[in-house]
Formats: C-alpha cells, sequence, structure tokens
C-alpha cells in the first residue's frame, strides 16, 4: 500500500485516528475507504513531475541537439527526420529505462529499509546487489554470454543471495541488525568472488565485466526498457499489496500479530519481490549504487511520514537516476560518463551526512 493512500482502518477492522492533516476518501458504496495524505500527494506529484521535465529536457539535449519546442512532434513521430531518430530511437528509451530502474531501485531500497528497520539496509549495503553482480559477472567471464543470459544471471544471483541471507539472519524472525551484518558479510564474500573471477579472465572479458560493474544506461534501447518496466508491472503490485502489512511489522512483530499480520509470510513475499526488482534493475543497467539507499529516506524526509515510502521512494528513485543520468551524459565531461559514477557521488556524500546527522544526533 503506498504512503499516500493508506487503508482507514487496521488489520483488525477498528478504527484508527488519521494522521494530522490526512483526509478520508470512501467509495460510493463505503465498502472501500482511504486516507489522503496531502502532503504526501503533493510531493509524489512534484517527483513525478521533475521526472517528466527532466526526460524532455534528456531527449532534446546532446550532440545532435533537438530544440524542445520541436520534443513534442518528434516523440509523435512527426518533424525533421533527424529529430524523430533521435528522440524516439535513441535517448527517450534511455530516459525511460533510467525511470524504470530508479523506480525499482528505490522501491526495493524501501522493502529492505522496512524489514530491517534500519535507514543503511539497503540492497547496496547488505549484499543483494552484491549477488545479482556476481551473477552477471560468472554469466560474462565464465560462460562468455550475452545479455538475455547476463540479465538472467543477475536476477538468480539477487535471488539466491536473498535467500541466503534471509536464512543465516533468521532466529525467532528476523531481526533487523542480524539482517544488515548478515548481509554485509556476504556481500563481502561476494566481493571477493567477483575479485577472483576478474583475475582469471581474459583481458577483453574482465575490461567489458568492469565496465559494466559501474553502472551504465549508455547504448541502453527499448529492449532494455521494456524488460525493467515489464518487472516493474509484476512484481510492484506484489510490493504494493504488502504495504500496509510492512507498515504493521514497523511496530515490531509481536504488535503485527496482534493485528493478524503473519510476520514470516510478509518477509518472505516482500524480500522475494524486493530481490527479484533489484535483480531485474541490474540486469538492465549493472549495479547502480546508492539509489536505493538514498530515495528511500530522502522520501521520508519530504514526506514526513515515519512508516515505509513505497510509493514516494519509487517516484525519488526515478527522479533522481534521469538527473543523475543527465548530468552524465551532458554536464560531467566532453564524453559519456556511466551514470554509476554520479550516483556514487550523489549517494556517498548522502552516507556521509546520514552518518554525520545521526552522530551529531548521538551526542546530543
Amino acid at each position: 500500500m503506498s504512503d499516500t493512500l493508506a487503508p482507514a482502518s487496521s488489520a483488525t477492522g477498528s478504527a484508527r485516528p488519521a494522521p494530522r492533516g490526512a483526509r478520508a476518501w470512501r467509495s460510493p458504496g463505503g465498502r472501500i475507504s482511504f486516507l489522503v495524505r496531502p502532503r504526501t500527494l503533493v510531493v509524489c506529484l512534484t517527483l513525478a513531475l521533475v521526472s517528466a521535465l527532466t526526460l524532455v529536457v534528456s531527449v532534446s539535449v546532446g550532440d545532435y541537439g533537438v530544440p524542445l519546442s520541436a520534443v513534442p512532434a518528434a516523440l509523435m513521430g512527426f518533424g525533421e527526420r533527424l529529430d524523430v531518430f533521435f528522440v524516439q530511437g535513441v535517448r527517450l528509451p534511455r530516459a525511460l529505462t533510467a525511470i524504470g530502474v530508479g523506480a525499482a531501485l528505490g522501491i526495493a531500497g524501501a522493502v529492505f529499509q522496512s524489514l530491517s528497520r534500519n535507514a543503511l539496509g539497503s540492497p547496496d549495503i547488505i549484499g543483494f546487489t552484491s549477488g545479482a553482480a556476481t551473477g552477471a559477472v560468472a554469466a560474462i567471464l565464465i560462460l562468455g554470454a550475452g545479455r538475455l543470459v547476463v540479465s538472467l544471471g543477475a536476477i538468480a544471483g539477487g535471488m539466491i543471495t536473498a535467500a541466503v541471507v534471509y536464512l543465516l539472519a533468521m532466529k525467532n524472525g528476523v531481526q533487523g541488525y542480524r539482517l544488515v551484518l548478515v548481509g554485509i558479510g556476504v556481500s563481502a564474500m561476494l566481493a571477493s568472488v567477483r575479485d577472483y573471477l576478474m583475475t582469471r579472465a581474459d583481458l577483453t572479458d574482465a575490461l567489458g565485466a568492469q565496465i559494466w560493474m559501474i553502472g551504465s544506461l549508455n547504448s541502453r534501447g527499448w529492449a532494455e526498457a521494456a524488460a525493467v518496466w515489464i518487472g516493474l508491472a509484476v512484481l510492484a503490485p506484489v510490493i504494493f499489496a504488502v504495504g500496509q502489512r510492512l507498515r504493521f511489522l514497523e511496530l515490531g512483530e509481536d504488535t503485527a500479530r496482534g493485528l493478524g499480520v503473519s510476520a514470516q509470510s510478509t518477509q518472505i513475499i516482500a524480500l522475494a519481490a524486493a530481490s527479484a526488482l533489484t535483480g531485474a534493475a541490474i540486469a538492465v543497467a549493472g549495479p547502480i549504487g546508492f539509489v536505493a539507499l538514498a530515495a528511500p529516506q530522502l522520501a521520508r524526509r519530504l514526506t514526513r511520514t515515519g512508516g515505509t515510502t513505497l510509493a514516494g521512494a519509487a517516484l525519488m528513485g526515478a527522479a533522481l537516476l534521469v538527473l543523475a543520468d543527465l548530468v552524465a551524459m551532458r554536464l560531467m565531461a566532453p564524453t559519456q560518463l556511466p551514470v554509476g559514477v554520479v550516483t556514487a557521488v550523489i549517494g556517498g556524500s548522502y552516507l556521509i551526512w546520514l552518518l554525520y546527522t545521526e552522530w551529531r544526533g548521538g551526542r546530543a
């Protein structure tokens, strides 16, 4: 369930007091009711607008510039032939891929942070990104596989890592600190496996794998855009369906059970769907770092909500990645940089700031 539309009643059916500023909406028959938080709605609409405007600018700029006034016609297939080619055939699928990958990573990051109840509990930190990347690198270096098999390797690596981390962290339920610590350990082991594979590979294959490991949207076309959006269409509804149960789990497993929520089944469903979504994003763009870490936290701060922010995290991730790709494509260097370089700078700076504020809060 999104943070914009939250059920007006709890799992037990008893009414809950509405958050300050929230407004109740009910269907004509009264069978469905939601609480609409105006601030969250405004933030989500603003992030969607930022993503849309950035997409328009992204399809306009480049070595062959397309005037902004000509972009709408080019998007619909009219106008100059070169305008249509560069907008529809080159830049639009790349921008849509960036938005889809960013949304997928934002949702996955929100799920992992909710399950671990830890700001650092993102796929980047607790090993799921490393698992997907290791699966893809193994497909590249051992099998010499093409893009399809590499994508399947990334998804399989992420899912296997998720299962291993969950089983190792499970003891009378999944505790947040244990999930993070186990994930960090598994991530370190997977990094050593990738390093070993790189040392045993041919120079050309190793170079290709290293470029893929940075994370990039260069040369992404309609096939990649379709793949990530299909993954979102299949997996995001599953995660949103258990979103409200994730909110209850954040109150503690005992409280969640008292509200009729099955903690273990919710954790397994959310973890599996979020891991597959992470694998799908990495399969398309490589292991782009820090978007899954920063997007849910920034969304929470903007919306001022204390629980899972799935809709806000998705829109924040989309806006962050499409903006980062625009910077990587045009503003950072004469040649295009991998977008993973830009997100690493942004995300690393955010992580330092987050740790500093936590440290300062602890000193207060």
